[in-house]
């Protein structure tokens, strides 16, 4: 699916501020190899205005191509918002050299992946594909550059409008405090202000909008002469240079684009607004200050107030909301520079029940700690200790260089600025902190939202009026009459060379897996590793057989706990001088469950492994098992498991499980727990839950990173020592699929705006033979973009903003599930189509759908090496299933050797609607009684908790 909304100035300048500041803590000196850390590039601009940027890197035989537009929704107009979102959607139809649909198709066909962003400030697309598809990106590219405009049609309109429709329901619409940012951006920026609307648009101006607009913003923003282009990755020069020239380079310059000007706000007095939410079961409150455009010098000392006010165990909010009040167990602060303006930014979630006037005073509580106990130097180097592993996570692929290349040119005009900004960041000292809290925080006007669950004003703060939000009813689908299109021929756009012809794409690269390497320590723990040298970091991890499966029925959530409670100190550390211990390595450690494992996760640079296998080891054999932190986590994941059930799609996931495997196994609850089952959990549970099951016995430990198997070895050296193994039994739960009948189970979410369906059965494990080879015939239906059931349900219909089908599995059998989230009035129909669809896949493919899963499959190999994450993922995979360091290269050869004859012979064994059980989470007042008429076995209602209920408030 595209994604949309990247704040992609922020994040990236997150990721790649550096600090030099010299640190010596724990064997760590962050100034060492730190001496400059920037990306080399070439940058130069064609006749018409177009700046190019080209960064070589060999790495992997991969080209990533960014294309950002100094365009965003910050050139709209009031009445005319949703503008460059929806035409972002647009660009990805088709142009006058590439029929429908094709973009995603032939991106797919070679192997690559492509995508695009909007937000406030810009417009980027983006593709990354094996090196010897990189002309063919190149037209694709350059055709909706400047061949692109002659192909909008009024039904290719009106399809996206419908699609971008949906996005916004079921980002916004259908989603817990989904307004917030509408009332906030409303309140904080004055009417015409380009920051005053939402990126996606207000949904009047969605549906008013037509192609003479969509022409006349294509006009003034589209042109060469207002993008940058960054080609990275495994190409020759000289080359390179030929070929944007040949296809940029006659790309007719558009007009001129003036750049805009900062227009930063000012408040003169409060605002306090209010707005009761329809998904919301817990309170939440906003507070948001006007503060400086991005680059300015405050904007660095902004974002670092915001990290020491939420983050971290000394962090006030921390203090006052979470530990000494028990009013929250979420929230965050940060400041949001743009290119016109900034903000900054409280939100805070309270615990159920809680109400936002204690927030507020906590937060004010909040402010009184931090200006008493001030900001000091070991402060700031723990804030900005991490930022030097960000940098190299944020180049780890071609793709994240060219983002960083593309945006800095746009927004500075100078690719190289990281070195400026760097300097920023590191300039920031102490005092700079105090003086942005004093110059726009302390005792300054701010907005602030109070979103409460309906019917519960008495949680909102104080003296806040009603919120204006303007929200969809629910109404009957209306079909639209087809509009005739005008069928003569598009008109071509002149071109010194045949842009019909697709230019041909080269040998593939072959196949070349990374050399793994195993070993076993002695007290039984299985080691794999990759020597990676790209980047000097190391990605590790330690998986540990069990997790959610070793829950008892009475005791669920135990597991989930445990991963919370053994990163809160150690027998030698409290949590927050541990915590701090791993920030001043610049390192990230997190401990999550996931129904069948515990896992430690952990980045950090080269240099720092020992120390950071020090503290791992430290975390895993010598817990603290703190009871203050322990009644903390507790409440904390009861609120989540609370807020949760606001969630349609999480109630979906919950509800989905409990059908399919049965109350009789453990799948079938939650891994958080329930509330009831997390309240009667006691620290004792923990302590023994941990004494039997963590054993090294059955762990497994990863390695990937610029260190060699030896080095790698010798920091296992201390754990292998001393984590002693013992026996430990999983137990087994029978699974079987033993539906024989289609059931439709609808949950009421009253005055949802989309429906999320979850349709399938319990199907193959990972394990199984036909498990990969399912996974192939899958792929058309609904494994990729280009899928049927998304090509009907968004592209044809504009239903939804994505569907997918796809098969789940590991050891024990998981899922095969076919989702989406479609709009409210077209439940019963999507329900259908999906139907419909497996049915007819059942009959067979087209020997061109069957060539287009072989070459996406095959070809993406090419990019299935190039990061460390993606290689500890493949290690994983090997170490889970006993699978051999060649399991790729057979998965090849399944593909290769896939016929159509198998393809429709597994489609007929592992797909069968009528057997299926077909899972809504909607509003059951509109939706609910046409599936009795539409020939399903039973139709029954639900709830939240996967009960049976009687039929009330629904219209029959």
């Amino acid at each position: 699916m595209i994604k949309r909304h990247l704040k992609l100035p922020l994040l990236l300048l997150m990721a790649i501020a550096i600090s030099f500041t010299s640190c010596k803590e724990n064997g760590s000196d962050i100034s060492e190899e730190s001496a400059k850390l920037s990306i080399d590039y070439e940058k130069y601009t064609l006749d018409n205005g177009l700046q190019v940027i080209l960064h070589q890197d060999k790495s992997d035989p991969i080209v990533s191509l960014a294309v950002q537009y100094g365009v965003g929704s910050n050139r709209e107009k009031t009445g005319r918002t949703g503008f460059a979102h929806l035409f972002e959607h647009m660009l990805f139809q088709e142009s006058e050299n590439v029929p429908q649909d094709q973009f995603f198709k032939k991106i797919q066909d070679a192997g690559g992946t492509l995508n695009g962003g909007t937000w406030k400030d810009g417009t980027v697309y983006y593709e990354t594909v094996p090196s010897n598809a990189m002309e063919m990106m190149m037209w694709l590219e350059s055709d909706r550059m400047g061949w692109f405009i002659n192909t909008v049609t009024e039904s290719a309109f009106e399809n996206q409008q419908e699609v971008v429709q949906n996005e916004k329901r079921q980002r916004v619409d259908n989603n817990p405090y989904g307004h917030t940012s509408w009332v906030i951006d409303k309140a904080i920026y004055p009417e015409g202000h380009p920051y005053n609307w939402q990126v996606i648009g207000e949904l009047v101006d969605l549906q008013s909008a037509t192609v003479a607009d969509v022409r006349e913003f294509y006009e003034k923003f589209y042109g060469p002469n207002n993008a940058t282009l960054v080609l990275a990755g495994d190409f020759e020069t000289a080359e390179a240079k030929k070929m944007i020239e040949k296809y940029f380079g006659e790309v007719k310059k558009g007009k001129d684009v003036p750049k805009m000007e900062p227009m930063p706000v000012t408040l003169e007095a409060s605002k306090r607004l209010y707005h009761e939410d329809n998904f919301a079961t817990t309170a939440q409150l906003n507070m948001v200050w006007p503060t400086v455009e991005q680059y300015t010098q405050d904007s660095y000392a902004l974002s670092l107030l915001g990290r020491l006010l939420s983050r971290g165990k000394k962090a006030p909010l921390y203090q006052v909301l979470e530990k000494e009040k028990e009013l929250s167990s979420s929230y965050y602060s940060y400041n949001e520079s743009a290119e016109l303006a900034g903000v900054f930014r409280i939100s805070v979630t309270a615990n159920d029940g809680k109400s936002l006037k204690d927030v507020e005073t906590g937060i004010n509580e909040a402010f009184d700690l931090f200006e008493k106990e001030g900001v000091t130097e070991r402060d700031m180097a723990r804030v900005k200790a991490g930022q030097e592993t960000d940098f190299y996570n944020g180049i780890s692929s071609v793709q994240g260089k060219a983002f960083q290349l593309a945006s800095y040119n746009v927004f500075t005009g100078d690719p190289s600025f990281i070195e400026k900004d760097i300097e920023n960041y590191n300039k920031v000292t102490k005092e700079d902190v105090m003086r942005v809290y004093n110059t726009y925080i302390k005792d300054k006007p701010f907005v602030m939202t109070s979103f409460v669950p309906k019917g519960k004003t008495e949680l909102i703060a104080e003296n806040s009026v009603k919120a204006e939000v303007v929200e969809e009813e629910i109404v009957e689908n209306v079909v639209k009459e087809t509009v005739e299109e005008n069928t003569e021929e598009v008109a071509k756009t002149p071109s010194v060379f045949d842009r019909s012809v697709e230019p041909a794409q080269g040998t593939s690269p072959a196949l070349n897996v990374p050399s793994s390497w195993t070993s076993e320590l002695a007290n039984g723990m299985e080691v794999y590793g990759i020597e990676q040298n790209e980047i000097p970091t190391v990605n590790f991890n330690i998986v540990i057989e069990g997790g959610h499966l070793l829950d008892s029925m009475d005791k669920n959530g135990v597991a989930n706990l445990m991963t919370d409670i053994m990163m809160e100190g150690t027998a030698t550390k409290t949590p927050q001088e541990l915590e701090e211990e791993i920030e001043l390595l610049g390192a990230n450690i997190n401990m999550y469950t996931t129904r069948e494992s515990i896992v430690i996760q952990v980045n950090t640079l080269v240099r720092n492994y020992e120390a950071t296998m020090a503290l791992v080891e430290e975390i895993l054999t010598q817990p603290r098992w703190d009871e203050e932190e322990f009644g903390r986590i507790k409440t904390a994941t009861i609120n989540q498991v609370k807020r949760s059930a606001a969630n349609p799609n999480t109630v979906a996931g919950n509800v989905f499980n409990k059908l399919l495997y049965g109350e009789e196994h453990i799948f079938s609850y939650p891994t958080s727990g329930t509330v009831e089952s997390i309240e009667s959990i006691t620290m004792d549970d923990l302590k023994a839950f941990y004494a039997k099951n963590f054993s090294p016995s059955i762990s497994r430990f990863h390695i990937v990173g610029k260190i060699d198997k030896s080095k790698a070895l010798d920091g296992l050296t201390s754990l292998e020592k001393n984590w002693a193994a013992k026996e430990v039994t999983i137990p087994e739960y029978p699974v079987a699929n033993n539906r024989d009948k289609s059931s439709v189970y609808f949950v009421d979410i009253p005055s949802a705006k989309q429906s999320v369906i979850q349709i399938g059965n319990i199907s193959l494990a990972r394990t199984d033979d036909d498990f990969y080879p399912a996974e192939v015939m899958n792929y058309a239906l609904g494994g990729a973009f280009n899928g049927v059931v998304n090509r009907i349900l968004r592209e044809e219909k504009g239903y939804t903003y994505g569907a997918r089908t796809g098969f789940s599995g590991s050891t024990i059998p998981g899922t095969f599930r076919a989702t989406s989230s479609v709009r409210t009035n077209t439940t019963g129909e999507s329900v259908e189509i999906f139907r419909e669809e497996m049915n007819k896949y059942k009959e067979g493919i087209s020997q061109e759908d069957l060539d287009f899963t072989k070459n996406a499959l095959i070809k993406s190999n090419a990019r299935r090496f190039e990061t460390q994450f993606a290689l500890l993922g493949m290690l994983q995979e090997m170490s889970a299933y006993d699978l051999d360091p060649d399991y790729i290269e057979k998965e090849e050869a399944t593909v290769r050797n896939m016929t159509l004859a198998r393809h429709k012979e597994l489609a007929n064994k592992y797909l069968d609607p009528s057997k299926m059980a077909y899972l809504v989470v909607g509003d059951a007042e509109s939706q609910f009684t046409q599936f009795k008429d539409m020939g399903f076995d039973e139709v029954l209602l639900m709830d939240k908790d996967g009960e049976e209920v009687k039929l009330k408030n629904v219209k029959m």
